[in-house]
């Protein structure tokens, strides 16, 4: 027992360790660049919690990044990298859009109109993922180029759509779309932007995954591949139908997200939908281990970095990508202190 309560320790040293780590680098990198390291990290608290606004567009960018790295963990759960995330978003974007506009004019309410479009959206993003998993499980492509060249055809498609066939009238711009009518917005708190609907469904999302990773013969299949394939099928366990689920069920959730970015936050289609919220999903789940349970508290952490990171042009006249110098090195360093960690316990 007292071992057991000794090495839970020693794991917390060396996940401190990590964060230290990574805040160190950065401070070294704004002392390169000319700026004030403390008035940095001021700068960009205070784009967090200056106001009930700021903290509201931290819950806007929280709910498609805890949605989407809920997804991740199911691919994950079964030993997969699906990097194709990104295009999923896009394609639960583009067929929400696409219900939305079939139907904007039509006399049906507009609770039904917006239910038909997330529903969309999820068929989207899972038909766009499962593609993937068949040109894995039955074409022998590696999810990780299938997935990159199937974000590639998706960000392709979403600029066509924009600039072509659903384009606004007398105009084609990076802008997006024309915007739909307030109606078909999901409603907000006062005041702000956030939706309690989308908090619902992002927190209906984390417990399902919770669930289903840890309470569930399915999860547990699905962690058998992850850990050892070869093994899991010869142990009566059907491989590539689990596979094919697994990808479906992350691409459902990618869909979904995209879906509350149409309805939920922009009420348009945009180049930039996805916010880059798949990739950045991928360094979370890397950073929590892919564990369930922390995946609420660190994506938080993680929105509120980046929404955090707008005041660093405005006040300091640093560029804002770092506040992606510092997601990028907290998993960096978080993932080496960990390999030290695993190191250092297995020599004693």
């Amino acid at each position: 027992m007292q071992s057991k309560e000794h090495s839970r320790w020693i794991n917390i040293g060396f996940q401190v360790l990590g964060i230290i780590a990574a805040l160190g680098f950065t401070t070294i990198i704004l002392l390169i660049t000319g700026a004030p390291p403390l008035q940095a990290f001021q700068q960009m608290i205070f784009g967090i919690a200056g106001s009930m606004n700021n903290f509201s567009n931290v819950l806007v960018a929280w709910i498609p990044l805890l949605i989407v790295t809920a997804g991740l963990l199911v691919t994950f759960a079964a030993g997969l990298w699906n990097i194709g995330i990104e295009g999923q978003i896009i394609l639960g974007a583009i067929f929400c859009t696409g219900v939305l506009r079939a139907l904007e004019h039509s006399t049906w309410s507009a609770g039904i109109i917006i239910f038909l479009g997330i529903l969309a959206g999820i068929l989207g993003g899972a038909l766009w993922a499962l593609l993937v998993g068949l040109l894995k499980t039955f074409g022998g492509v590696n999810e990780i180029f299938g997935g990159l060249g199937m974000d590639f055809i998706a960000s392709v498609m979403i600029l066509w759509l924009i600039y072509g066939p659903w384009r606004r009238p007398g105009v084609a711009s990076l802008s997006g779309t024309a915007i739909f009518p307030e109606r078909l917005s999901l409603p907000t708190f006062s005041g702000v932007q956030i939706s309690p609907w989308s908090l619902v469904f992002g927190v209906i999302t984390i417990v399902l995954i919770y669930f289903l990773l840890r309470g569930t013969y399915i999860g547990l299949k699905m962690k058998a591949i992850g850990k050892n394939i070869r093994a899991a099928f010869m142990l009566g366990v059907p491989t590539w139908q689990y596979m094919l689920l697994s990808f479906v069920v992350c691409g459902i959730f990618a869909g979904l997200a995209g879906a509350l970015q149409v309805v939920g936050v922009y009420h348009r289609l945009l180049p930039s939908i996805t916010n880059g919220y798949g990739f950045l999903g991928l360094l979370v789940a890397m950073l929590i281990n892919f564990q369930a349970i922390w995946v609420a508290p660190i994506a938080l952490f993680y929105a509120a970095i980046n929404v955090g990171g707008i005041q660093l042009p405005i006040v300091l006249k640093v560029d804002s990508n770092l506040s992606g110098v510092i997601q990028g090195m907290l998993v960096f360093f978080v993932l080496l202190t960990d390999g030290f960690r695993q190191h250092f316990l297995k020599n004693r």
